[in-house]
């Protein structure tokens, strides 16, 4: 039961307190086991004494809340993307001779008016407490800056929600930075070229030291536009996979996370040191200008690029264990022929018995056959002496899969790692 639970999380799709206690029941009564209690009949699950019980005997598991992941990045982040990145990253540095002061990465994050509350000190037992917000929902600003593993960074863009842009917006920003406005409050390719003239000015590439310039694949990174003055600049452009900048992108890995949270303390600060007034995006400059510098520090910047393992280069720095949320929907591709080996690979899960796939037909065994055998290889060997029925959680609930693949031949191209700035 302990190991079917780690196993769902794992996957990211755990299961509920109550949903353990109705498999509990299900298992018992697969078991045709005595002495059920009558109020787990009634209920079609186990009681609550029971879950207390059971936690305790198994210490692995514990009441967590989880972090929102979208469907996107869980099954994007594959073993089949992120091997695409690499070995075209690798071929970038043989080819240019790129060093940690000339490999940058750039991305967006978002900055609202409204923070996230921290911990507070108040009275034990008190069921409520609330902390003051500058409004109920917060007006976003869009905030662009880029690092390298020396530990230089470029100075912020800010993307303000205005249609009429005016310098005074960030007059309490970083030194150095800049603004645009539009009205959707994002990114666009009109606000991107706006920066890569800002980083160009600040990295000055020349032909013989070009630099490499890492980001995703967002629609505004990737116009003709910006690729053509990038060509003229000496900057090539290299995109990660679409949905895994959160475990390739160094930005996301190490600076945007301590960002949040120097900027959450910052915003509270100011509330407490303008009582009575309203936070609007006109201060958020100025809440940056403290926030980023601790953020933006050496340690941070060296330790995203070498968790994405971007640099020093590290291609096998992820491990099966880090694709096994894309279990789900990994499945073979309609198009290609079946390949029984990279079928498996793809499943990442944890064999303890890899003897059961050896003896499979080759190449003809269909994905739902090697889920069971997955499946009956995780399940507990019953007891020779046993003469109850063979059984475990996955037979009641096995694990979600998604179906097969639809082949169809009108959609559109869809975005890989790839050189933006190809033949400069």
């Amino acid at each position: 039961m302990a190991s079917y639970l780690l196993k769902c999380a794992e996957i990211y799709f755990e299961l509920l307190p109550i949903d353990v206690r109705k498999l509990a029941y299900h298992c018992r009564v697969q078991l045709n086991a005595k002495n059920i209690p009558p109020p787990w009949h009634q209920n079609n699950m186990a009681g609550t004494d029971w879950f207390q019980n059971f936690m305790p005997r198994n210490p692995q598991l514990s009441l967590r809340i989880p972090e929102a992941t979208s469907l996107s990045r869980a099954t994007s982040f594959n073993k089949t993307n992120v091997n695409s990145f690499f070995p075209i990253y690798q071929r970038l540095l043989q080819k240019y001779q790129f060093n940690a002061s000339r490999i940058w990465n750039i991305d967006e994050t978002g900055v609202t008016v409204v923070q996230n509350s921290n911990k507070i000190v108040a009275a034990r037992g008190q069921k409520q407490m609330g902390a003051i917000t500058s409004a109920e929902r917060g007006t976003l600003v869009t905030l662009t800056s880029g690092s390298n593993d020396a530990g230089n960074f470029i100075p912020p863009t800010f993307i303000v929600p205005r249609l009429k842009y005016s310098e005074m917006f960030i007059r309490a920003g970083p030194p150095d930075c800049i603004g645009a406005g539009n009205c959707s409050r994002w990114m666009t390719k009109k606000e991107f070229i706006i920066f890569v003239d800002h980083f160009i000015k600040h990295t000055k590439p020349i032909k013989e030291e070009p630099v490499l310039l890492l980001l995703d694949n967002h629609s505004s990174h990737v116009n003709i536009g910006v690729v053509e003055k990038a060509k003229e600049n000496n900057v090539i452009m290299l995109s990660f996979p679409p949905h895994c900048s959160h475990n390739l992108q160094p930005l996301d890995v190490g600076v945007y996370g301590p960002f949040k949270n120097y900027i959450n303390t910052a915003q509270t600060a100011w509330m407490h040191n303008n009582p009575g007034e309203t936070m609007t995006i006109y201060d958020i400059p100025g809440i940056v200008n403290e926030s980023l510098p601790l953020a933006l520090n050496l340690a941070n910047i060296m330790s995203g690029f070498k968790a994405s393992g971007v640099w020093p280069l590290n291609a096998d720095i992820f491990q099966d264990s880090n694709f096994v949320p894309s279990y789900v929907t990994d499945r073979p591709d309609p198009t290609q022929e079946p390949d029984f080996v990279n079928v498996t690979e793809n499943l990442s899960l944890n064999l303890e018995n890899p003897e059961l796939l050896d003896s499979a037909p080759e190449l003809d065994i269909s994905t739902t056959e090697i889920i069971s055998q997955i499946e009956t290889a995780n399940e507990p060997t019953p007891s020779c002496s046993s003469q109850q029925k063979a059984f475990s959680p996955w037979k009641i609930g096995p694990l979600p899969k998604a179906p097969p693949r639809k082949t169809n031949t009108n959609s559109r191209r869809k975005r890989k790692s790839t050189v933006l700035t190809k033949g400069l």
